[in-house]
């Protein structure tokens, strides 16, 4: 989830309205999606343009891991290319800490590539004739940076994803995992503000995918990157995200926390998506917790609820069915010692089955 802090901080990035459009009529069709509210299909079909993004908008804050979730040709990638102006946009703004990127110049473009926005995409593209520690210093040497700084530079990100002793190696020495680890580490070499991950594990077998995904939400928890991160899987987007978009034909359907996504989805398309999903770890007990009033008397008598197990409102149903077994009482939940709810084991059982 966004911290407080964060969802009260000034966005870091701003996606204001954005339309992507390819092809020579581009402006005609948006002019004619907007009259006549065109399908994709109909745009290809009638003005031979395709739509790549469409009236899309939203933040990300400080900090947050924002996954944008979508099947192929869903536009997620195309969005993302957005946020460095690696593709300009038909339509709308976006704006880094509150600057309009589309008004950059050149230079200007260029030094936010170079030392705000790093980018990691799954085809890592390393030299091949460059050892690791030259591969993630490249982007320093193009910034003029000395040899001893970025040789210096490079060493850390080098330990910094638990590559230690690899710095020699060549990129045809490494596993894929590794190779995955050098991108990531190029990225991180300039210090960037906003990390760009295009599906960067989606190549790699499920084990060391699981593993590098969990070495990158380490890796995000320490250094507090700002990370739009792109994939097809929603498991992936559930584990990663502190918000899920999910798009569909250029279009964002839903943005939500993981657990908004699956208790809630927005239609039939994002519900699809969400039915095999295990609740277990991505339900809370604020979710299926009822008020405390009706459970403090009963029968007239005072209930001793100070005997109950306790949970706080943040505890996911696998801890409170942990907390359940073997005992006769509900689950008192509790938040900076006040009573702010109840879950019975029926309220839990209901939110396992989806019916919260």
């Amino acid at each position: 989830m966004i911290s407080n802090t964060a969802q009260h901080s000034e966005p870091v990035v701003q996606v204001r309205d954005v339309w992507k459009i390819f092809g020579d009529r581009a402006s005609e069709a948006l002019a004619a999606i907007r009259k006549d509210n065109l399908s994709k299909a109909e745009v290809l079909e009638q003005l031979e343009a395709v739509v790549g993004v469409r009236e899309v908008s939203f933040d990300v804050h400080e900090s947050e891991i924002f996954c944008i979730m979508g099947l192929s040709g869903s536009g997620k990638s195309t969005l993302v290319r957005h946020i460095n102006r690696l593709i300009e946009p038909t339509h709308g703004e976006i704006l880094i800490n509150g600057v309009n990127v589309g008004n950059l110049n050149a230079k200007e473009l260029r030094l936010l590539r170079a030392d705000r926005i790093g980018m990691v995409f799954q085809n890592m593209a390393l030299l091949p004739h460059r050892t690791v520690r030259d591969n993630i210093a490249f982007a320093l040497e193009l910034r003029n940076v000395d040899t001893y700084t970025r040789s210096q530079l490079a060493d850390k990100v080098i330990e910094t994803v638990s590559l230690q002793g690899y710095g020699d190696r060549m990129p045809s020495q490494l596993s894929g995992g590794m190779q995955q680890r050098v991108g990531l580490a190029r990225a991180l070499a300039a210090d960037p503000e906003i990390l760009l991950m295009d599906e960067p594990f989606s190549a790699l077998d499920p084990l060391i995918r699981r593993g590098l995904q969990d070495e990158f939400l380490e890796l995000s928890k320490v250094m507090g990157k700002t990370t739009l991160f792109i994939t097809h899987d929603l498991d992936e987007a559930i584990r990663m995200g502190s918000r899920i978009a999910i798009m569909k034909d250029g279009v964002i359907v839903q943005i939500g926390t993981p657990e908004d996504i699956v208790t809630a989805p927005a239609d039939d398309y994002v519900a699809d998506f969400v039915q095999g999903i295990s609740r277990l770890k991505l339900v809370f007990a604020h979710t299926v917790m009822q008020s405390p009033d009706a459970f403090q008397h009963s029968g007239g008598s005072t209930v001793d609820i100070d005997q109950w197990p306790e949970a706080h409102p943040e505890a996911d149903l696998d801890s409170l069915i942990s907390l359940a077994v073997n005992k006769e009482h509900p689950i008192a939940i509790r938040q900076d010692g006040s009573l702010v709810g109840v879950v019975t084991k029926d309220a839990l059982l209901r939110g396992i089955q989806g019916e919260d």
